[in-house]
C-alpha cells in the first residue's frame, strides 16, 4: 500500500491493517463480543486473516485512503484492537466502527481511537456525514456512539441481513456549530 496516514493519540498509535496483521485480527475476530455483535466471518486460520484483510480492509485503503486501523498501545506497542471509517456496501454516510480484544475494554481505549477517527474523518478525509451501525443488544457500543455524539436515527436492516439494526449519525455540519 501507498503511504498512508498514521494516526496519534495521547495513548495510542493508529496504523492501517496490513497482511503482518492476521494473527491479531484472527484473535480478535474470535472474541466472543466480535461473534456476538459483529458476526462469525469464517476466519479460523492466520491465512483466512491475512485473506480477508487483502480482499477486504486494503482495497479500501488503496482506493480511499482510510479503512480499519490498528490500535497500538503507545507505551509497550501491544495489539488492543480495531478501529476505523469504513464506506459500507449499503449504508449511507461513512461508518466508523470499533472492537477491542476483552483484556483492553472499559478502560477509554475504544472512545480515544474513535475520537480520533471522527476527528480525522471530518477534518483529513473531508468526509460530511458519519454512521454507525449496532445491535439493540449492544449497549455499549451505543453508549460509545452516543458519547462520541452520534445520534440515534432509525431501524435499518442491511441487504441479506436478517437482524434489524441501529443506525446513527452525526454531520460535520454539527460539529462546525459547536
Amino acid at each position: 500500500m501507498k503511504n498512508l496516514a498514521e494516526f496519534e493519540t495521547e495513548r495510542l498509535r493508529l496504523l492501517a491493517i496490513t497482511t503482518a496483521d492476521a494473527p491479531n485480527l484472527l484473535e480478535l475476530m474470535n472474541t466472543p463480543k466480535w461473534l456476538r455483535y459483529i458476526g462469525d466471518r469464517k476466519i479460523h486460520s492466520i491465512p483466512d486473516a491475512a485473506r480477508y484483510i487483502t480482499e477486504k480492509i486494503t482495497p479500501q485503503f488503496e482506493k480511499l485512503g482510510y479503512g480499519n486501523y490498528k490500535v497500538i498501545r503507545k507505551s509497550d506497542g501491544v495489539f488492543l484492537g480495531n478501529c476505523g471509517i469504513y464506506d459500507r456496501p449499503g449504508l449511507e454516510g461513512v461508518d466508523i466502527g470499533f472492537a477491542f480484544l476483552p483484556a483492553y475494554e472499559k478502560k477509554g481505549y475504544a472512545y480515544e481511537a474513535a475520537l480520533k477517527m471522527k476527528k480525522e474523518g471530518f477534518g483529513r478525509f473531508g468526509i460530511e456525514t458519519i454512521s454507525a451501525i449496532t445491535l439493540p443488544s449492544n449497549l455499549d457500543a451505543q453508549k460509545l456512539l452516543e458519547r462520541l455524539g452520534l445520534t440515534f436515527v432509525r431501524m435499518v436492516r442491511l441487504k441479506d441481513e436478517e437482524e434489524e439494526l441501529m443506525f446513527y449519525q452525526i454531520h460535520k455540519s454539527i460539529i462546525l456549530k459547536k
